[in-house]
């Protein structure tokens, strides 16, 4: 079942990545916060169906839970708008590896201190080494892009390119 649930997460992902390449694409035609806009209204619109047809009935409601557990719902604005401009600018694999790196880090703040009421998860070698890996692969990436991005620049002015 974990495996299951480590796969949907991947598969989360991976929605994310071409949510982001086509934001990125809708947002330089449109405008940020229009293409932003529209990311929400259609989410609202299909959650809302979610929630009409499958989603069971809960003895509580959104209005009887703490205040402070409705803020994660702000979080979504400031990421769908981040990513509509960087990826613009960065390309979709900077971009999204930046924002695991964001992620990941943290989450790892919040697994080692038990913040937001979740569960504390101490932190370790291993996730210290996730955490340097991922942030290499960050570099190694973005170092890849400014290359490519050199040598384009370069063939487009006529100049050949030596190493």
């Amino acid at each position: 079942m974990t495996f299951l649930f480590i796969l949907l997460a991947v598969a989360g992902g991976a929605f994310l990545s071409i949510q982001a390449a086509v934001n990125g694409q809708l947002g330089s035609k449109v405008g940020v916060f229009r293409c932003a806009f529209l990311t929400f209204s259609l989410g609202a619109l299909v959650t809302a169906l979610l929630i009409f047809f499958f989603e069971p009935k809960h003895a509580v409601t959104l209005l009887d839970v703490p205040k402070w557990q409705l803020m994660g719902a702000l979080c979504g604005v400031p990421y769908i708008v981040i990513m509509v401009l960087a990826v613009q600018r960065i390309g979709a694999a900077v971009a999204t590896v930046a924002v695991i790196f964001g992620q990941l880090a943290m989450s790892m703040l919040i697994d080692n201190f038990g913040w937001l009421g979740n569960q504390t998860i101490h932190f370790s070698a291993t996730r210290l080494g996730a955490v340097v890996c991922l942030a290499i692969a960050l570099y190694f990436i973005y170092s890849s892009n400014k290359s490519q991005a050199k040598v384009a620049a370069q063939a487009e002015e006529g100049v050949s390119v030596q190493d």
